[in-house]
């Protein structure tokens, strides 16, 4: 029961951001890195905000990364409204970040150098969720897939978090999948959306890693993980500043260039992530080797299918 009322009233709250985001015009214009044509509300994702800060109300035990993920979740909602520096940015992903590390706990575990090493890694992350969130359905299906995950190794292998703290957030996916799965989507997730589903994500997956010492769990990430850093070359390789917007990651090619419906590209990289999350969980590799029969597969495909959607750029 309580978890039909946590669907409606996230329904809800979606119905009345639409009309918030209406009249204060917080909407999505085309630009050059864009893959839609029209302009869109803005900040959808706004509900995997408010289903967090539910989920850490209600167990005060997740209360500290609640306010890490809000520290992230609203200064990237003002991001979305209004352009602001990176170094703003950065600062506020650091506080976000060090309350995520205070909670697991890392600071009483790892060396300095590790704990420097981890806020690049956790950051850079983060950011790349959010890169990836381009298209319609993309970043809902995608989190809904690795949380899924989580929870079937929380509740059938190995308990490592509140259950609520990611059904509450798989519900905010399936209520936020409902406007923006659809070939006109009603809105976008926006930086408050995918960074703040990646925060989350990441605290989950570093949680199970913490509690099993099983560093297989971080290739959860992995479809994303890896279109993310052959971009980021490909880009290097061009002599682009990466930081600048673009349209030349996998997806963005596939629905931009090849004309592929949006869904499908969504769908085609959450089912990706699925099989991969099913061989992690069930299948009886080490490591080393789900790394090579995961890795290696992801990389030839992108490095096979990439110059071939490139070509049809070039014309």
């Amino acid at each position: 029961m309580l978890y039909i009322l946590i669907f409606i009233f996230l329904f809800l709250s979606m119905l009345i951001y639409f009309k918030i985001a209406d009249k204060f015009n917080i909407i999505d214009k085309p630009n050059e890195r864009s893959s839609h044509t029209k302009t869109t509300i803005r900040g959808g994702g706004i509900i995997f905000l408010v289903a967090i800060i539910i989920s850490g109300t209600l167990d005060q035990q997740y209360f500290i990364p609640m306010i890490g993920a809000s520290i992230i979740g609203i200064i990237s909602f003002i991001d979305d409204r209004i352009t602001l520096s990176s170094r703003i940015r950065v600062l506020f992903h650091l506080a976000a970040v060090t309350l995520m590390f205070y909670f697991l706990p890392v600071f009483g575990i790892l060396s300095w150098w590790a704990i420097v090493m981890l806020y690049i890694l956790v950051i850079g992350t983060i950011n790349a969720y959010n890169f990836m969130d381009g298209i319609n359905g993309i970043t809902g299906l995608y989190s809904l897939v690795v949380l899924g995950g989580l929870q079937y190794v929380n509740l059938c292998q190995s308990s490592f978090a509140a259950p609520d703290m990611i059904w509450f957030p798989i519900i905010s996916c399936l209520v936020f999948l409902y406007f923006n799965f659809r070939k006109k989507a009603k809105c976008f997730a926006g930086d408050v959306g995918s960074i703040t589903m990646a925060f989350w994500v990441i605290m989950l997956i570093m949680q199970l890693i913490l509690k099993t010492d099983n560093y297989s769990y971080i290739l959860f990430l992995s479809v994303y993980g890896v279109e993310t850093a052959l971009t980021i070359i490909h880009r290097l390789y061009l002599k682009q500043n990466i930081f600048d917007a673009h349209r030349l990651h996998l997806y963005q090619l596939m629905a931009n260039e090849q004309k592929m419906p949006h869904l499908i590209v969504s769908s085609i990289y959450a089912l990706s992530q699925m099989l991969i999350i099913v061989l992690i969980i069930f299948g009886e590799f080490n490591f080393y080797t789900l790394v090579a029969l995961i890795l290696i597969p992801l990389i030839l495909i992108y490095t096979f299918m990439k110059p071939r959607l490139m070509v049809k750029l070039s014309d």
